[in-house]
């Protein structure tokens, strides 16, 4: 005997841009989004019975009819609304999951001026939230960002770590560090100003990274959550995913030369990868 033991399914990168036409100048936006649903659907894998799915392309269909209408200034407020809408109009939903990644358009700036209505992307990071809402209680809303590409000559070291017959990595007080930094955060409220949130989190993960005196990527990973959940009340837990993008110094000493840490060879493969959840006490 078999049993069915969990289930979702849902629309996955469904592509919004959405224009928001003011007189003096216009707001782009584009996003991604992905919907997952929970609930009675047993029927539809044991007997072939479709009469409570939900077609995934009336998903795609209700973004773009929802996001007509919507006054969400942020991913976080639609993707509450989007879930909320998807719940009102099928009982058989028990759980459903929004995601929403942004992809960062910026005003193009001219002669020191932002352009009103010409945008280009000067970055690959992205800003995401997830936001999952049972059929009872309140929605949990994580959010975060991805792919940014943060590096910084000095205030890194790494050194008294673990040697053994197979270790060749030489000790360094001065190196290059730089990192491609994943958050994820969850809020501890739901009628917050996200945007503005986001943008603080950013700030202060920024301000320590650049201004820590790092003994490794863990030591690091470890202050940047730190500062977030001291100077940010509405945050609950960090999640942190830290590639060591490394820098390797060339021997220059076969061609004559010095090299007094300003010639390096940047590599991709293989790296190290560091990860954390800090959490309040």
């Amino acid at each position: 005997m078999v049993k069915l033991a969990e289930n979702r399914y849902g629309k996955s990168r469904v592509r919004l841009v959405r224009v928001k036409r003011h007189a003096d100048h216009h707001e782009l936006r584009e996003w991604t989004i992905q919907i997952l649903l929970q609930g009675d659907y047993e029927s539809c894998f044991t007997a072939g019975d479709n009469s409570k799915i939900l077609p995934t392309d009336t998903m795609k269909n209700t973004v773009y009819s929802l996001a007509r209408n919507s006054s969400a200034e942020s991913i976080e407020d639609f993707a509450k609304e989007l879930a909320t809408f998807l719940l009102s109009r099928n009982p058989q939903i028990s759980v459903a999951e929004v995601a929403i990644s942004e992809t960062p358009w910026d005003h193009l700036t001219l002669s020191g001026k932002p352009h009103p209505t010409a945008f280009v992307q000067s970055s690959r990071e992205t800003q995401a939230t997830v936001v999952t809402q049972k059929r009872t209680g309140s929605p949990q809303v994580v959010s975060g960002f991805d792919h940014l590409l943060v590096l910084k000559t000095s205030g890194s070291a790494f050194s008294g770590f673990l040697k053994d017959s197979l270790t060749t990595l030489p000790e360094t007080r001065d190196r290059l560090f730089g990192t491609a930094v994943r958050a994820n955060w969850t809020y501890a409220a739901l009628a917050l100003p996200f945007g503005e949130l986001r943008a603080n989190i950013r700030k202060l993960f920024l301000a320590t990274f650049s201004e820590h005196q790092s003994e490794s990527v863990q030591h690091t990973l470890y202050a940047m959550a730190q500062n977030v959940l001291d100077h940010t009340p509405e945050v609950t837990d960090v999640h942190l995913t830290m590639p060591n993008k490394h820098c390797l110094l060339v021997d220059l000493s076969r061609f004559g030369q010095d090299n007094p840490n300003e010639i390096f060879v940047p590599t991709d493969e293989p790296h190290g990868s560091i990860e954390a959840r800090i959490t309040r006490e």
